[in-house]
């Protein structure tokens, strides 16, 4: 990777953990209850409806957006310039919905999701209570992570460390370069361009070798 000083190149490391993290934790607690009716509740209410066990509600929608900051925290890892700093900022788009979805289902719609549930399992609203699970809360710390992370990465990234161009597949910009000078003997394999060491291969030549052809002894 490219060198990088100060404390931008130290964050890096902390600041790409701390989104995964967040983000896979996030898409896990997306795809779990975050409200349900305890057991208690239902039983002084008299119990399920006949053929009906449903008695919690998922945020899918959180999943699939944690799902989103994921493969953006990849593309991050593996590109430079524009696109990165897009991956940043994707990143940061999707935790932002990841918290809203959170805190718009659990607390903001709380009550419209317990009438709901009510409905479905044939109960009294007015007679049943929907807790927020402990995935609810999982959901809403991971999300504040993933959120903190793209937002330092937003920031930060323009001055991160970058994947060398060595791991670049070849161009055809060098091709106007002669391949007999590239592999002129006593030259370095690190020397050549990425396209000539690609040609000796494809010619199913060892690019480390010298040249094939060498002068004889001189004739007297």
């Amino acid at each position: 990777m490219a060198e990088a000083d100060g404390p931008a190149r130290r964050a890096f490391g902390p600041v790409v953990l701390l989104g995964l993290v967040g983000s896979g934790f996030a898409a896990v607690a997306g795809h779990k209850a975050m409200l349900a009716i305890p057991e208690s509740t239902l039983t002084a209410a008299g119990g399920l409806a006949p053929g009906v066990e449903e008695r919690s509600v998922e945020f899918p929608l959180a999943g699939a957006l944690a799902l989103v900051a994921l493969a953006a925290w990849g593309v991050l890892l593996v590109t430079r310039g524009i696109v990165r700093r897009g991956a940043a900022l994707l990143a940061l788009i999707a935790a932002a919905g990841i918290l809203v979805v959170v805190v718009i289902g659990g607390f903001v719609q709380h009550d419209d999701a317990a009438a709901d549930l009510a409905a479905r399992l044939g109960l009294n609203a007015a007679a049943i209570d929907v807790e927020r699970t402990g995935w609810l809360w999982v959901a809403l710390g991971c999300a504040l992570m993933a959120l903190v992370a793209a937002g330092a990465a937003v920031r930060l990234v323009p001055a991160w460390p970058e994947m060398g161009t060595r791991y670049d597949a070849p161009t055809g910009a060098s091709t106007g370069a002669p391949a007999a000078a590239a592999s002129a003997p006593g030259q370095e394999p690190s020397e050549q361009s990425n396209l000539d060491l690609w040609k000796s291969l494809d010619e199913g030549r060892d690019p480390t070798d010298g040249p094939t052809d060498r002068p004889g002894p001189p004739t007297p």
